[in-house]
């Protein structure tokens, strides 16, 4: 996914996690993240809107996004060589090299002007990304500050998952260490303080009886609304 330094430990050790996992990682992974296909559906992307996806891994859900908005412009970026390489075959078998853009890049250094030649997105999101991140709070600040005047920011991780027994949670939180996971209790607070930050609107919704969490940040249309709604 994303995290430090790309040509340092933190690509390294996505790399190490994923060298054989992202074989299988789409049919392995589709039975707990959960709510991925919610983001998608409510990303509701602008007509020839740009779309930027933090930690994209193996494209899944680019991939599904060209074929719902087939003229929105999409754009991903990984800190594993290794999942990314995954990436660039689904995107060239499924023939989208031409819709879909990746790049090996950290999600808290990210400079896409640089790597894509876009400044800003209309929508940004992060898929069971942030619970990779050891530095999260930067990487949803360095998200926020890279939409564009209305655009949204949206999240799927893991929620409170108040649905299971607290054992049971304890030991699922430890099998999910075992692939450097660390669900964010903060989460909901740290998205409100960003989108207060950014004269923004923060929706947190927990999906699946809490297991997973959905958020939306969205911001005002105008320079005037969003300088207003800052106020």
């Amino acid at each position: 996914m994303s995290s430090a330094d790309p040509e340092g430990g933190a690509g390294q050790r996505m790399d190490r996690i994923y060298r054989f996992q992202r074989h299988v990682y789409d049919p392995t992974r589709r039975f707990f993240l959960l709510g991925r296909d919610q983001l998608v559906e409510r990303l509701a992307i602008p007509e020839r809107g740009s779309v930027l996806e933090i930690g994209c891994g193996t494209a899944r859900n680019l991939a599904r996004i060209a074929l719902m908005a087939p003229d929105a412009r999409l754009h991903g970026i990984d800190v594993s060589r290794e999942m990314l390489a995954t990436a660039r075959e689904r995107v060239a078998r499924s023939g989208l090299r031409h819709r879909i853009h990746l790049a090996n890049a950290d999600a808290t250094t990210f400079m896409p002007g640089t790597l894509f030649g876009i400044e800003r997105f209309d929508r940004i999101f992060f898929s069971y990304t942030l619970s990779m991140i050891p530095p999260w709070r930067e990487a949803i600040a360095r998200a926020a500050g890279a939409l564009a005047e209305g655009g949204e920011l949206h999240v799927v991780d893991f929620g409170d998952r108040a649905c299971m027994p607290a054992l049971v949670r304890q030991g699922f939180d430890s099998w999910l260490g075992l692939f450097d996971v660390h669900p964010r209790a903060e989460l909901p607070d740290a998205l409100r303080y960003i989108a207060a930050r950014i004269g923004g609107e923060a929706t947190i919704e927990p999906l699946f009886r809490g297991y997973a969490l959905y958020a939306r940040i969205a911001l005002p249309a105008t320079p005037r609304a969003r300088a207003a709604a800052a106020r």
